[in-house]
């Protein structure tokens, strides 16, 4: 059969001691759930004895298949070892075996995650539309169609992108309210006395087992245990077929609490597309609960991301976004209005509608340009709203080499890392704001000022050299520390940026063109996705956890930033400005011959 499907999320599982690679997916109103078998995991050997390295990896390991293979390290072709495994456990576990083989000099991409080297492998980008081709089969493992009323299809063809338009996701806010006499609640004790949904298709309403005024009524959905809420919770997911979850601090408080109350009641939190339970996995220093074919999205931890702020409180980041006050009701006197009844209960049914409204509110404020970057960077948004801006950009950066046939540079260790900590740039170019009330200032600053010279000057590791060269006209060398890059080839990451920033300016002239309103909103985030990615960039070269750590990068790029900020100045100053404050990548000025 033949069907175009939207990849919501993927996972793999362990058949025949295989690994299954499971896309979970949506045609219309239908849970699509597509099965891969083909696919296996593999890493890079390099070795400068290619045919007794590969005679000593088949006589020491059980491998699937073992070639020789050229790819570009840096650019520069090589040719690699590629060892491939039958299973995502024997490549972990025989890693050390292979880096302690006598003739291997190291091994490379061995912490690519399966399930992320299938997407940049087989391009497949969630959140978009694929053709599907397979057969339909009624069960697989744990998934029955019937019983829960899923297609599944195992794939007979690699799946085919389809040209992108935006897509319209069903989105679901829910945030719980617990009565706390003892102040911070306990789960083991505590009940769940209201839980709030808001959605992008018409339901919104409070679930309680109380209701009073009848002026609450078009909202206030009362049933008669914190049993039946649950349930009732389960339900309003399960028959609205949710495509996305959000919360606001929903990985360390709404779920974990939910999770512990419908264990003690003895609720199923069946609501994933499989039919199971939330689950915690780790991501960054934090767990996060996950839901197959469910996309859960932590909104705190989005916002935290994109915001600076002293907290990050919802009613302060609503109060950021839209300059309204959201209904507010102190925290540790939610137990009070609840026993208290009338017109405080009432507000505390305002309070708990508010609160998923305003969570709703966010995520379409916030989810397009999340959707976007997903796109872009080609991994499940459920880990791209988790990752921290510099992992985005990683990330992009490990699908842009595999496309350019680069074997990705391993991660430094964590001694590395706190060596390179105590390394210190001096950073961008600063001067301290002249105090006083200031008119008829002018702005000027640079457009992507960091990412134009990481292309402009060609910083890259791969073509940065060290010491002396015969001719220095064929490099760019950086003021203060005489660092030296050379003007071609271009490195890879110059070229990534350089791609990345022409596509941006090319949108915006599309959307510059356009007259549609929806596609110039749609073209905006488009841009606004990869200004962000761009703008990270730089960050690749100052974070030493990250695959392309280079503290000379990141010094020479702030020390053209700083020469350039400074002739800009200098230059204004000829034309009769000076400058009052600096920072970075712009400077404000007033327009006066001589400084009173």
């Amino acid at each position: 059969m033949e069907m175009n499907v939207v990849i919501l999320d993927i996972d793999y599982v362990t058949y025949e001691d295989k690994p299954i690679i499971r896309l979970f997916s949506k045609h219309g109103e239908r849970n699509i759930v597509l099965i891969d078998d083909t696919f296996e995991p593999y890493l890079y050997v390099i070795s400068d004895e290619i045919d007794a390295c590969i005679e000593e990896i088949n006589d020491n390991l059980e491998v699937v298949n073992v070639e020789k293979i050229i790819k570009k390290d840096f650019q520069i072709e090589n040719e690699f070892i590629k060892v491939t495994f039958k299973h995502p456990q024997e490549l972990a576990k025989n890693r050390d075996k292979l880096r302690d083989l006598d003739t291997v000099i190291d091994i490379r991409e061995f912490d690519i995650p399966f399930y992320r080297r299938y997407l940049m492998d087989r391009d497949v980008i969630p959140m978009t539309e694929v053709v599907a081709i397979g057969d339909e089969i009624d069960s697989f493992l744990t998934l029955d169609s019937k019983k829960q009323d899923i297609t599944i299809i195992k794939l007979t063809e690699d799946l085919k992108r389809v040209k992108e338009y935006p897509q319209n996701f069903r989105i679901l806010s829910f945030d719980l309210e617990v009565r706390n006499p003892h102040g911070m609640p306990d789960s083991e004790e505590d009940e769940i006395i209201m839980i709030g949904v808001a959605s992008n298709f018409g339901v919104n309403q409070v679930i309680s087992t109380k209701t009073n005024s009848d002026s609450r009524d078009d909202f206030v959905n009362q049933v008669s245990s914190e049993r039946e809420m649950i349930q009732e919770f389960v339900k309003i997911i399960k028959e609205n077929n949710i495509d996305i979850l959000v919360g606001y601090n929903s990985d360390n408080f709404d779920f974990p609490y939910l999770k512990d109350r419908a264990r003690l009641l003895g609720v199923d939190l069946d609501i994933a597309m499989d039919g199971s339970d939330v689950k915690y996995i780790r991501r960054g220093y934090a767990n996060a609960a996950s839901l197959k074919g469910l996309i859960h999205v932590d909104l705190y931890l989005v916002m935290r991301r994109y915001m600076t702020l002293e907290r990050y409180t919802l009613e302060r980041v609503y109060y950021e976004l839209f300059g309204e006050e959201k209904i507010d009701v102190p925290g540790e006197r939610i137990w009070e209005f609840w026993d208290n009844g009338g017109e405080e209960l009432d507000n505390l049914f305002d309070y708990s509608l508010d609160d998923v409204i305003s969570t709703l509110k966010i995520a379409e404020q916030t989810l397009p340009l999340n959707l976007e970057l997903t796109r872009i960077i080609g991994q499940p948004l459920f880990d791209v709203s988790r990752m921290a801006t510099g992992q985005q950009a990683e990330w992009f950066l490990v699908k842009q080499a595999y496309f350019d046939d680069e074997v990705v540079p391993n991660k430094q260790g964590a001694n590395f890392a706190n060596r390179a900590n105590a390394e210190d740039n001096e950073g961008g170019y600063v001067r301290e704001p002249e105090t006083g009330l200031h008119e008829n200032l002018v702005q000027f600053d640079f457009r992507s000022l960091y990412p134009s010279i990481i292309i402009s000057k060609n910083i890259s590791p791969d073509v940065m050299v060290l010491g002396d060269v015969e001719n220095e006209d064929d490099y760019n060398i950086s003021p203060e520390h005489g660092l030296k890059f050379k003007k071609s080839p271009q490195g890879f990451i110059p070229s990534v940026i350089d791609k990345i920033l022409q596509e941006r300016f090319r949108i915006k002239r599309e959307m510059k063109a356009s007259d549609d309103p929806h596609e110039k909103k749609a073209l905006d985030v488009q841009q606004q996705a990869i200004k962000r990615l761009a703008n990270t960039m730089y960050g690749i070269y100052g974070f030493p956890r990250f695959r392309w750590y280079s503290f000379e990068c990141a010094k020479a790029i702030t020390s053209w930033g700083r020469q350039y900020i400074k002739s800009s100045i200098k230059k204004a100053e000829e034309f009769g400005f000076y400058a009052i404050y600096a920072d970075t990548d712009g400077f404000y000025a007033k327009y006066k011959k001589e400084k009173e």
